[in-house]
């Protein structure tokens, strides 16, 4: 059965911040909840509790909630007020559309002083004689019973015929009790019919599905289907006499249908994976080894071949908005692939490349992935192409430009076409010329002058 969880709680109270201990409202309606605990003890500031549309069977664990004004369970699996005790401030409560056939556990409520407002409405027990009468005679702090306002007449009138009323009310209870018995057992007795009847249906299965003999193997994938054809008109079969079978209204058939609801949710849960398992299965390399051209998630590209820079660059469109996190690109020597979620792109590349030098970058304007590839095999001497294609009736502008294009791409410099002047003979042509030391140098250069 399905409880209440801290963690449900604090999804529920994302308008506190996701606190729990200072809670005042939460609503945990429509959550399948068969059991109704733990808020007691976590959220004792509570003053409005909404749990309507939920399988709870029993009133229990909010008597310590001391400051709940407002508690909804409406539409669940209630037979029975109680356990509300605890709840001094409790202004309005609502049981609407539940099995409450015990009408004599309003009782419990006579404790609630603040009480003022009770709904009953869709219950068992609305339909018994002097119902209204009782219920206004018995808590008489009540101002609205199912919605419609109680006049002080009403109330006088109820309190005279009280003890008659109230021995009208036991009557019908009890013959409600024995009712209610044989509906359990009569529920006990279904469960165990279907329980019965879905143990052969497995064990048939199972003797169906059993290994086909050699003769038969061939037509392996034509049983496949045809018992997939029987699976589906049995399934539609069952539905068919679950929804059309007539079944009192209980909390049993109630539980029942949630349950049978939730079964067959599992059930096409499970055969959406296990499609979406073999769905998966991309061929991308054959079994002799060739790898092949993938594009799955369907993306534009381009494949650049960058002569200049000796790289090869690929442009893949993926979408702007989708988070690199979901992009896995491994780039090989003779092909890449990109996996975008989970899908795979492949291509392979009209030349080798190095995937270790390679870099993968978004672009921040069209948000594609752009792959860099630089090729394997290194051209150095790529401009003498051009040279060559040069008609040949220039034949000056040719050799000049060859001249040049050797001269740019040669390494190392030829010294025997270049005159260094020579650094060490400098100082000794000055001592030539001077005929002494360098400092008198200057005067004996003025005296020649003169």
């Amino acid at each position: 059965f399905l409880s209440v969880t801290e963690d449900l709680v604090r999804r529920r109270a994302e308008h506190n911040n996701c606190e729990i201990f200072s809670l005042e409202e939460i609503s945990l309606h429509q959550q399948e909840i068969e059991k109704l605990e733990h808020l007691d003890k976590w959220c004792r500031d509570l003053k409005i509790l909404y749990l309507q549309n939920n399988l709870i069977p029993k009133l229990e664990n909010v008597s310590k909630l001391k400051k709940l004004e407002y508690l909804n369970v409406a539409l669940n699996n209630i037979e029975r007020i109680e356990n509300l005790e605890g709840c001094e401030e409790l202004k309005k409560l609502d049981l609407t559309a539940n099995f409450i056939g015990e009408l004599s556990s309003i009782e419990s409520l006579k404790c609630n002083v603040h009480l003022k407002e009770l709904f009953l409405m869709g219950n068992p027990c609305t339909e018994f004689e002097g119902y209204r009468q009782f219920v206004v005679a018995t808590l008489r702090q009540l101002k609205y019973l199912d919605s419609k306002e109680i006049e002080r007449s009403e109330r006088i009138k109820a309190l005279q015929n009280y003890p008659e009323v109230k021995w009208k009310i036991r009557e019908q209870e009890q013959a409600y009790l024995l009712k209610r018995a044989r509906e359990k057992e009569e529920a006990q007795r279904r469960m165990q019919e279907r329980k019965d009847e879905k143990q052969k249906q497995m064990d048939s299965k199972l003797g169906f599905d059993s290994p086909d003999s050699p003769q038969e193997k061939p037509n392996h994938e034509e049983g496949d289907g045809e018992q997939e054809r029987c699976r589906t008109v049995e399934s539609d079969d069952e539905d068919r006499k679950f929804w059309e079978e007539p079944t009192p209204y209980t909390p049993e058939s109630r539980l029942e249908t949630h349950r049978y609801i939730e079964e067959k949710r599992r059930a096409k849960d499970n055969i959406r994976e296990s499609k979406k398992k073999e769905k998966t299965a991309w061929t991308l390399v054959t079994a002799e080894g060739k790898v092949l051209n993938v594009n799955v998630p369907k993306l534009h590209f381009s494949l650049k071949d960058d002569e200049e820079n000796n790289q090869i660059i690929l442009d893949l469109a993926v979408y702007r908005h989708l988070d690199t996190s979901l992009l896995d690109v491994d780039v090989q020597p003779t092909y890449i692939r990109v996996l975008v979620k989970g899908k795979p792109f492949q291509l392979v590349l009209p030349e080798e490349v190095k995937p270790d030098s390679s870099c993968a970058k978004r672009s921040q304007t069209t948000g594609h992935l752009v792959v860099t590839m630089p090729k394997a095999k290194e051209i150095i001497l790529a401009k003498q192409k051009v040279s060559a294609s040069i008609k040949h009736s220039d034949c000056n502008t040719q050799q000049k430009t060859m001249r040049r294009s050797v001269q740019v791409e040669k390494l190392e410099v030829d010294p025997s076409k270049y005159s260094f002047p020579d650094v060490t003979k400098i100082i000794q042509e000055k001592e030539r010329t001077g005929q002494g030391p360098i400092k008198l140098q200057p005067q004996k250069v003025t005296e020649v002058k003169k």
